[in-house]
């Protein structure tokens, strides 16, 4: 996969009302395609979210019932684009909530769909966040085949764990997302830092939407949606407003990267050691 393309991230902040998320989300979607975006790419819980006591209360549906998804495969249709849907939340049968992205294609139909793995259960000086008290993990990688290439998903908290993004670029990721809610507090220390390193590991584009802005119940989120290249530069910040970046997509600056460092081809096994402590009591 060699075209070239454009791909956009949608900033937003998202409330309570459903209905004015979804509306914001498609102005601004809007604004990128007619700046000539391919791929949009919207936030984590963009069309809706709550917290209470550290606790996430996404707005959820049903899969069948979720107003965002005809709302933007009918945009997907009429704007000959493709979209990332960050993430949704979507009720499942055991009252539980998956927080899970959504690819759409260009015809509207879904393409993929990732739950998000990792849950966001820390302490930080603002406070706990307790994520797997509401929302049910997912577990199993995800690669989206898109028109330029394989587009490894993930969410949010899911880019701390560098093992993910190793797996999905060995199943044929070639752009790996992270749309995020990613908090004030740790996005200023570590959002950047993060980014540019799954993608100077892996050789690939990293484009991730994040939510800006306060929370209803808490906590507020970092804003900077990025696009990074495979060498590790930023090529868009979306600053901490509202808005749309967009960048150009060149895949095959992924292969002349990994033809310079050509590290995912120099993996090997590691034998384990027995843990520290387990060595101490010998």
């Amino acid at each position: 996969m060699s075209k070239t393309f454009t791909a956009a991230c949608v900033q937003n902040n998202a409330s309570t009302d459903v209905d004015f998320n979804i509306e914001t989300a498609l102005r601004l979607a809007k604004r990128a395609a007619d700046a000539g975006a391919d791929l949009i790419c919207t936030p984590e819980y963009f069309s809706g979210l709550r917290t209470e006591n550290g606790f996430f209360h996404p707005a959820a549906f049903p899969e069948a019932e979720h107003p965002v998804l005809p709302a933007f495969a009918a945009a997907a249709r009429e704007w000959n684009v493709w979209f990332l849907l960050g993430s949704l939340g979507v009720h499942n049968p055991d009252g539980r909530i998956s927080n899970r992205s959504y690819v759409i294609g260009s015809d509207g139909g879904i393409v993929a769909r990732y739950d998000k793995i990792h849950m966001f259960d820390v302490v930080l000086d603002s406070g706990p966040y307790t994520e797997s008290a509401t929302i049910a993990p997912g577990d199993r990688s995800v690669v989206a085949p898109t028109p330029w290439g394989g587009l490894g998903l993930s969410i949010c908290y899911d880019l701390r764990f560098a093992a993910l993004y190793r797996r999905l670029t060995q199943n044929g990721a070639t752009l790996l997302a992270a749309p995020a809610a990613f908090t004030k507090v740790t996005g200023e220390a570590h959002w950047h830092v993060l980014n540019r390193a799954r993608a100077i590991e892996h050789g690939c584009y990293m484009i991730s939407p994040c939510q800006y802005g306060g929370i209803e119940g808490g906590g507020a989120c970092f804003g900077h949606s990025l696009i990074v290249d495979p060498w590790g530069a930023v090529l868009a910040d979306g600053g901490d407003g509202e808005g749309v970046v967009l960048a150009e997509i060149d895949p095959a600056k992924v292969a002349e990267a990994r033809a310079k460092i050509p590290a995912l081809d120099h993996d090997r096994p590691i034998t384990p050691e027995a843990p520290v402590s387990a060595m101490a009591a010998e």
